[in-house]
């Protein structure tokens, strides 16, 4: 097997193409939050493999008609001195530093984020640090809240014991239950709706009692959340776009 990198270009927005030549019979193409992946037979030419880049393009225009979101993991964000950031119900304005300094920090003051960044970083390493930034002081700001609600809806549904109850910058999962009892939140859901952040909370206090994905823990959650297939629904939709 052997992979190399290519792009191409949907709606003006350029698309990163992880190309992986392996032992198999025809071509798959398929998408992630980080890149698209188009598989094809070893022993395929370089032109073919220009033409399946192409059919690709085609396959994935058609795919962000119906479904929009799945682009929005590959536009960055960009964020300016001044500039407003909205998390659910909360405003936020943004006052960044550059600075000859080795280190990244953040900190809210009032209602404004300040960050102040090292000048010595790539735009790369820039837009990382500011997305990574700001989900940290989001979450500290959110944490209260979100702590407190999880432990209302654990009382009314599960009523289970809780361990730790934590707010992290997780780009793979909305949601997360360790063996240790403890509940772990992506931030990203801080840009969804109240009650699809509940749906999430449900799930992970359902593994409480399931540790599992069985028909018994789908029960559960149907049980106290029963239109959760909608919120699944959301989250499939528009969940690309929910990210710092």
């Amino acid at each position: 097997m052997s992979k190399y990198t290519a792009s191409i270009v949907v709606e003006g927005q350029e698309l990163p193409v992880e190309v992986v030549i392996e032992a198999r019979r025809g071509s798959r193409f398929s998408v992630t939050r980080q890149k698209i992946i188009m598989r094809e037979p070893s022993g395929v030419s370089v032109d073919f493999i220009h033409a399946e880049l192409f059919r690709l393009q085609q396959w994935v225009e058609q795919l962000a008609k119906k479904k929009p979101s799945i682009l929005a993991p590959f536009v960055v964000k960009k964020y300016e001195n001044g500039q407003v950031l909205t998390v659910g119900r909360r405003r936020y304005s943004l006052e960044l530093i550059d600075e000859e300094r080795k280190m990244h920090s953040a900190k809210l003051v009032g209602d404004t984020i300040v960050l102040r960044l090292s000048s010595k970083c790539n735009p790369t390493q820039r837009q990382k640090a500011i997305q990574t930034l700001l989900s940290r002081v989001v979450a500290g700001d959110y944490l209260a809240e979100i702590v407190q609600r999880v432990h209302d809806i654990n009382q009314r549904t599960v009523n289970q014991p809780i361990g730790n109850i934590s707010l992290k910058h997780n780009q793979s999962n909305w949601g997360s239950c360790s063996s240790e009892r403890n509940v772990n939140l992506s931030t990203r859901l801080l840009f969804a709706p109240v009650d699809v952040q509940n749906y999430v909370i449900i799930h992970e206090l359902a593994h409480l009692v399931e540790m599992n994905h069985s028909p018994r823990f789908w029960s559960l959650v149907e049980r106290f959340m029963p239109d959760y297939s909608e919120k699944e629904r959301w989250l499939k939709e528009n969940g690309g776009w929910c990210s710092f």
